[in-house]
């Protein structure tokens, strides 16, 4: 599975393109604008400093897995520091995540996979004036990150733990439309195609999908490829690490491959 992995990802980068690359006058300020866009921010010292507190916690948890389990490590118990290591967003990609969610400037951000909440608290900090819904299905590991936005001084996230499956739709019910929605958990095929559709009777052209891991497994490929391929979809970019899904009316429908190092 390892080897696949790298082979896709070679692929990738013999096939994606910069910024210079795209013909998409929308694709390129938002490549050139924020996915490009490498240069400090002060929101990222403080969650990058809780980030290296964490990688210093040896407190053991018991990790309750509802999804596809992880390539590194299939044991239950682990040390916080283990988790932050291996499943936390690298720095740079959960910047990345930041600068989405600032230029959508979303009412509400629901995120799927809270894990120890670093990306969490990078959703809140971009938006502070938005309300950001988070779901994790492990409860030890959820305490952890309520623990962060503590640190943190964070307000404007609710948590909610338990399994996708059954929080998401009640959440989705409620909202009036998806302005942003992240999705990092359940890395299998049946359930993101799940969480897609139940997504879309809410979307607008202002909405942005972002679904993590796209290349995890086989079956995640697939997914990312039924998405690419439904009638509502206009744009699409594929990162490697994740895959941005736009509802833009009047665009042509166009797939892109950009270069994004993790």
């Amino acid at each position: 599975m390892l080897f696949q992995f790298i082979t896709d990802y070679l692929k990738h980068r013999l096939t994606a393109k910069t910024r210079h690359g795209t013909h998409s006058p929308f694709v390129y300020k938002l490549a050139d604008e924020v996915i490009y866009d490498f240069t400090d921010k002060s929101p990222y010292q403080s969650i990058e400093q809780q980030r290296k507190k964490l990688f210093s916690d040896d407190s053991i948890i018991t990790v309750t897995d509802l999804g596809a389990g992880s390539h590194l490590n299939k044991n239950r118990t682990k040390k916080v520091s283990q988790i932050a290591k291996n499943a936390l967003k690298s720095p740079r990609l959960a910047k990345l995540i930041y600068r989405l969610a600032q230029n959508t400037q979303p009412k509400t951000v629901i995120e799927l996979g809270t894990c120890l909440g670093i990306t969490s608290s990078y959703l809140a900090k971009a938006c502070p004036d938005a309300e950001v819904i988070t779901i994790e299905g492990c409860p030890q590991t959820a305490e952890v990150a309520k623990h962060n936005f503590q640190d943190l001084d964070l307000t404007n996230i609710e948590l909610h733990v338990g399994n996708f499956d059954l929080i998401l739709p009640d959440i989705i019910a409620k909202q009036p439309t998806l302005d942003f929605v992240y999705i990092d958990g359940n890395h299998r095929k049946e359930a993101t195609l799940n969480y897609f559709k139940w997504c879309l009777p809410k979307v607008t052209e202002n909405s942005l999908l972002i679904f993590d891991d796209i290349y995890w497994s086989q079956g995640m490929k697939e997914a990312w490829e039924e998405i690419k391929n439904h009638p509502d979809v206009t744009v699409t970019i594929d990162l490697f690490w994740i895959g941005l899904v736009y509802f833009k009316k009047g665009q042509a429908k166009e797939h892109f491959k950009l270069k994004f190092n993790q």
